[in-house]
């Protein structure tokens, strides 16, 4: 078995971790973790871990002044409650990137907003329309 696991370099390590449980109804496993923090699914497969720019000297999460936040990054969630997630969305964010459209390419029911580090987060359903 082969499984990808994202991180994401952020500001705040605990407030991102409470916007994408609230977002993607998961939850975590480092309490309060404020330099690091996986999110999981409901069989604990990891979604995606957090960790706090510049701790531990990682080359590509040292500083967020050394390029763009999210240039060449688009994080995609696949989920089976595709509605849910789209007012739980409308809940965290004053800016909508895409409203839900259907995707043409995909097939799929999809919208986008911002992370609160300006990461591109897409959410698509888990059915192909």
């Amino acid at each position: 078995m082969i499984r990808t696991e994202t991180i994401i370099a952020v500001d705040n390590v605990v407030a991102s971790s409470k916007w994408y449980q609230l977002l993607l109804d998961c939850t975590n496993t480092h309490m309060n973790g404020a330099i690091f923090d996986q999110l999981v699914d409901a069989d604990g497969t990891i979604l995606l871990c957090l960790h706090h720019w510049g701790d531990h000297g990682h080359p590509s999460l040292l500083c967020p002044d050394q390029g763009l936040v999210g240039n060449g990054l688009s994080l995609f969630f696949r989920l089976n409650d595709f509605d849910k997630a789209w007012d739980r969305a409308k809940k965290l964010v004053s800016k909508i990137e895409a409203e839900p459209h259907i995707n043409p390419l995909a097939g799929h029911n999809e919208f986008t907003v911002r992370d609160l580090d300006g990461y591109y987060i897409t959410i698509c359903s888990n059915t192909i329309i």
